[in-house]
């Protein structure tokens, strides 16, 4: 059995979590996939899998060659079906915000996988900083003013934003007519991921950017707490428009300061180069900068 050979197995097994299913699975004696995990080991040098009675599972080790093992087995099947004339296949691992997924991706999803059977995605929600290639993702979106990364960038979409709050809120303490009118206000503070601070609001004014932080007595890291929390009403938010557009329609949120409005909230789309010309992820990526052009824009 060759190296690639005994990867596949590898990965198999992990994915199964039993040698016999993934040697079923594979057509192959117990014995051979046994075998061929031996060997890995010994090439290595390292343990890769944990057995019990019951089940099998990859050491941590295992776990960080599992990633590289369907790596490269993707991109060796990339190249063989390039030459074949066939669909791009295999996994895509993405990261991307909840909400973002919710509401640009999955109403699409279905078509997608029509349209390219061979593709399984990976959605992943971790929406903080990451180790994006020693993790395994393949790409990961990213709202907000991104850090300096050697990942390439690819902008997606600019999504309005505005500042929205209840009308019970606007009951109690009024409408805000200019910024300075803020100081008697309250926002739902809202933590960024792996931020140690409440993020400020920005406000266009004049053609100056303000950023301001009036004071809260609720703070949270979730955007759909974010929300239910300005619902209730507890203060105000800045959010892109797509996001409390039902809440706006049915009366629950209003539109305050819109002669101040945040300046667009930009996406991009990240990934490393040496996944650029893979063809499973560019046919991942081309769909993902459809669906945010098409939503965004509609």
């Amino acid at each position: 059995m060759d190296r690639f050979d005994a990867m596949r197995v590898f990965t198999r097994i992990v994915e199964r979590g039993s040698f016999t299913k993934a040697a079923d699975d594979l057509g192959l004696p117990r014995s051979s996939v046994t075998d061929a995990v031996k060997g890995l080991e010994a090439r290595l040098g390292v343990r890769l899998l944990t057995r019990t009675t019951r089940h099998v599972a990859p050491t941590l080790d295992g776990e960080a060659y599992y990633r590289r093992c369907v790596a490269l087995i993707a991109d060796l099947e990339d190249a063989e079906n390039a030459f074949a004339g066939v669909k791009p296949s295999g996994q895509v691992r993405i990261d991307v915000h909840g909400t973002q997924a919710r509401h640009f991706l999955l109403p699409d999803l279905p078509r997608f996988l029509e349209t390219y059977p061979g593709i399984r995605l990976h959605i992943g929600e971790a929406h903080q900083a990451l180790d994006m290639v020693r993790e395994g993702f393949d790409c990961i979106l990213r709202a907000g003013r991104l850090a300096d990364t050697p990942l390439i960038r690819r902008k997606l979409a600019e999504l309005k934003r505005g500042t929205f709050a209840s009308p019970g809120y606007i009951a109690r303490f009024g409408v805000p007519r200019t910024l300075d009118d803020l100081d008697n206000h309250r926002i739902i503070g809202l933590f960024a991921p792996d931020a140690a601070i409440v993020s400020p609001f920005v406000f266009e004014d004049g053609g100056t950017e303000r950023k301001l932080t009036p004071p809260s007595v609720v703070t949270v890291t979730g955007a759909e707490t974010n929300v239910a929390c300005a619902c209730l009403g507890l203060g105000l938010i800045q959010v892109p428009r797509y996001r409390v557009a039902p809440e706006v329609a049915a009366g629950t949120l209003v539109e305050v300061l819109a002669e101040y409005p945040p300046a667009p909230l930009p996406v991009h789309v990240l990934y490393s180069h040496t996944r650029q010309l893979s063809p499973r992820v560019r046919v991942v990526i081309d769909w993902m900068a459809e669906r945010f052009r098409v939503v965004a824009n509609g």
